[in-house]
């Protein structure tokens, strides 16, 4: 059977509500103080992306380069730019993608956000193997292009980035 508009309660936001005795309550989101709390959703979000690249490339990094010394694997992005791009870029994903997992994002804003670490070397490999730039300029291109990209995921999916 279905319900009755009556029926139906709108959705309320607390931050609008009155306490007890008529005393407004005051929004618990700085950024709803400030008269937007998506923005400060939003901006939020990029933060803690930012936090878990981060995280991820420093952590997964380090294990991957202890596992490759313990087997006398020699790996530099010197000698492998490519290679460690590649390397790069996936720790980096797998810091966000458990993060947004965490933050109840799905699959496919989650694999849009790791598409932006890998999508820089679309573009750079190539000028690499032509000789218009270095191997050791990658990395900071790279990750130059990398927050820039990861906005436009997030401005392609606002809704989601606002919550």
């Amino acid at each position: 059977m279905e319900a009755r508009n009556e029926d139906r309660k709108p959705p309320t936001d607390a931050a609008t509500h009155s306490r007890g005795g008529g005393v407004p309550s005051a929004p618990s989101d700085p950024g709803a103080r400030a008269g937007g709390s998506g923005t400060w959703h939003f901006i939020r979000h990029f933060l803690e992306m930012l936090v878990a690249m981060v995280v991820g490339m420093l952590v997964l990094g380090a294990a991957v380069d202890g596992v490759l010394t313990l087997a006398g694997v020699e790996f530099t992005a010197a000698r492998y730019p490519e290679l460690s791009s590649l390397a790069m870029a996936a720790e980096m994903s797998v810091g966000m993608a458990v993060w947004m997992r965490y933050r109840g994002h799905g699959w496919a804003s989650t694999a849009e956000m790791c598409g932006a670490m890998f999508a820089p070397a679309v573009v750079l490999f190539p000028l690499l193997w032509t000789d218009v730039i270095a191997a050791g300029s990658m990395t900071l291109v790279e990750h130059l292009a990398m927050p820039p990209l990861m906005l436009l995921v997030m401005l392609r999916r606002r809704g989601e980035f606002t919550h």
